[in-house]
């Protein structure tokens, strides 16, 4: 426990280490509680869904806090859903036969931007007769605009309306703001006072009258106003929720780094404790395959494997610490373990009859595990930004959310030239506050166990 505290107190010494425990352990808390809020399967549903899932997120909608550093703020996503028991609702029969369920959603829209789009989704149950659905939209300064009227398609399906697909509404607003071709979206809340198209702020009301000509038909609405920025990390052309990438992307790439520095680390080192303890021909062969592991190239071979045969990130891994077994790393640890081994407590070792298993794993090892701590913390980051250079390059496990996953989507879709870099501001950022964390505790521990490092 002495020894213990003794390396605590160290680590105090050098703030650099303590702001990477800070950094490491906040990865690590989140890696440990996403796979419990969100669990695999969950994660892969919602990353592989369509737009049934995210119908009420809109399409690369930047983070909600982006209108904190704005004088003009964007408009944020509203959604009014009459199942969850939003807006008011009443309902009134006119005959044995005919009802009619009327929604009233109300609310204020204070933002200097119009929205990208506007839906009202309807689901109804009916046998034959279609319900009929027509809405109103009422402005801040009193004025009725006929928004649109539909019949849902289908009673198993949720039916849709685009206020900016209807011809007739564009026409109406044509006429009304004087301004031709002007999208539903602008010409809803248009200012007809200000010259230009500018946004009236105030109060919004949107009547929606559905008429149900059977007695047991029955009919919900969520009416969504989509914004500009969404969620505490934004969205991308799918209409996902990147908090959910960037979470799961967090144990992965910790899985990854940490699974492949220690297996590759604790093999290595094996392997040349037991190359020099036994020497001859063992020891020869073990370095001719670290002189040609040497001359391989890693990143093409891992390419062609996931080109060719399987993008799984177990079996990314797997190799990664196959190849890396017989790196130039075994070179060190052989200089040291050379040294290890002429030492006066080795020979008593031999001399109590000690077998070689116990000497290589009881004496040589342990000598140098000092050394193996942070030689695992500095490998962690290159591990981890090998897996998101995989991803990057369309190799990465396409069923799993990473980080690299979200910025090969990104620079697929042209997220730079659009505008938007929040999509690959965020993982990047993830990537080197993770790779910063692990090189800063590594550099410090380095200095710690090192003799050679701690006059400096």
């Amino acid at each position: 426990m002495n020894r213990y505290a003794e390396t605590l107190q160290k680590i105090r010494r050098y703030p650099s280490a303590v702001i990477g425990i800070a950094v490491i352990s906040l990865l690590l808390i989140v890696s440990v509680v996403t796979p419990i809020a969100i669990p695999y399967s969950e994660a892969i549903r919602l990353w592989r869904g369509g737009d049934d899932i995210w119908a009420e997120n809109p399409r690369n909608a930047a983070p909600v806090w982006l209108n904190w550093f704005r004088s003009s703020k964007l408009p944020a996503t509203i959604v009014f859903d009459s199942a969850e028991g939003d807006g008011e609702r009443s309902d009134e029969s006119l005959s044995a036969d005919t009802r009619e369920v009327q929604f009233v959603y109300e609310f204020e829209y204070l933002y200097d931007e119009f929205p990208p789009e506007l839906i009202l989704f309807a689901k109804s149950q009916y046998v034959e007769k279609q319900p009929f659905i027509e809405m109103t939209w009422i402005t801040p300064d009193g004025r009725e605009i006929r928004a649109g009227d539909f019949s849902p398609s289908s009673p198993s399906a949720t039916s849709s309306f685009r206020f900016s697909q209807d011809s007739r509404l564009q026409r109406r607003l044509e006429r009304s703001t004087g301004i031709e071709d002007i999208p539903a979206e602008k010409g809803l809340f248009d200012d007809p006072e200000q010259e230009g198209v500018q946004v009236l702020k105030g109060t919004y009301r949107l009547e929606i009258t559905a008429l149900l000509f059977e007695p047991e038909a029955t009919v919900d609405t969520t009416f969504v106003s989509y914004g500009l920025v969404h969620g505490i990390a934004g969205t991308d052309h799918k209409r996902r929720d990147l908090s959910v990438a960037l979470l799961w992307g967090t144990p992965i790439a910790m899985a990854f780094g940490l699974l492949a520095a220690l297996g590759t680390t604790i093999t290595t080192m094996s392997i040349a404790a037991v190359g020099v303890w036994y020497g001859g021909w063992l020891d020869s062969i073990i370095q001719r395959l670290t002189e040609v592991n040497s001359i391989l190239p890693l990143l093409p071979i891992l390419i062609m494997v996931g080109t060719f045969y399987s993008r799984s990130i177990w079996l990314m891994l797997g190799l990664v610490v196959l190849f890396s077994i017989f790196g130039l790393g075994i070179k060190n640890y052989r200089a040291i373990f050379l040294q290890v081994r002429e030492l006066p407590y080795i020979d008593a070792a031999k001399a109590y009859g000690a077998s070689d298993m116990r000497i290589i794993f009881r004496y040589l090892i342990p000598r140098i595990l000092p050394l193996l701590i942070p030689s695992i913390v500095t490998l962690v980051p290159g591990f981890v930004f090998l897996e998101a250079s995989l991803a990057v390059l369309g190799l990465g496990d396409p069923v799993l959310p990473t980080w690299g996953k979200i910025i090969q989507d990104a620079s697929s879709q042209g997220a730079l030239f659009n505008g938007f870099y929040y999509w690959i501001l965020e993982p990047a950022a993830l990537l080197m506050i993770a790779g910063l964390g692990f090189a800063m505790v590594g550099f410090a521990l380095d200095r710690i166990f090192n003799p050679k490092l701690r006059e400096l």
